[in-house]
């Protein structure tokens, strides 16, 4: 206590965030609507126009970012469960942007983290925030298909999916008051900008 209450003296530190684009929170901004940059030139259209002719909650979103490269054997073992009719969820690698954009939408997750902060966001998925289970792998580094089904429908059905989805929907109201006027986030850009105009004058 007595080391943070001299931290804060000498460098004082606030919490600013979640910092994604509005159109997944409050939607108070009404252009905003992405990162601006992609690497990717996305067909949102395609997506949209097909996702639209899907039951409510039938989909199963997988994204491992922009980075990771999965070999050919973890791709199959995936493919086997993306057949099943398991509905709701988001298979991630826990990369922080993917972690908070499925955080500010209230979406329960499966984990199956590749490399640098990605377990630490599935530990937080699973054991902290309780949004989600991670998919262990063998000891060949691959996550069998039978593990993804076992985890898909750990999070889509009975009591322990319901609680997961339930947390969800959660930390999504607990972000959207974070950046709301008034929020605690919202406060401490609006003191970071005060005191930078302050030293300006």
């Amino acid at each position: 206590m007595l080391a943070a209450n001299w931290l804060s003296k000498l460098w004082p530190i606030k919490t600013v965030g979640p910092t994604i684009p509005s159109m997944y929170l409050n939607k108070q901004l009404s252009g905003n609507k992405d990162y601006g940059l992609s690497i990717f030139k996305s067909n949102c259209k395609q997506c949209m126009d097909w996702l639209d002719n899907k039951r409510k909650g039938s989909v199963i979103y997988v994204s491992f970012g922009s980075m990771a490269s999965l070999g050919p054997e973890q791709m199959e073992e995936l493919s086997h469960v993306l057949d099943h009719h398991a509905v709701g969820c988001f298979v991630t690698h826990c990369g922080w942007n993917s972690t908070l954009e499925a955080l500010s939408l209230g979406v329960p997750m499966v984990a199956m983290p590749q490399w640098t902060d990605q377990g630490t966001n599935a530990k937080y998925i699973e054991d902290v925030w309780k949004i989600g289970v991670r998919a262990e792998a063998g000891e060949d580094g691959i996550v069998k298909r039978g593990v993804v089904e076992k985890c898909l429908r750990e999070v889509m059905e009975g009591k322990k999916g319901e609680e997961m989805k339930s947390n969800a929907k959660k930390w999504k109201r607990v972000m959207e008051e974070a950046v709301s006027e008034g929020g605690s986030s919202n406060k401490n850009i609006n003191e970071f900008v005060d005191s930078l105009i302050h030293k300006e004058l």
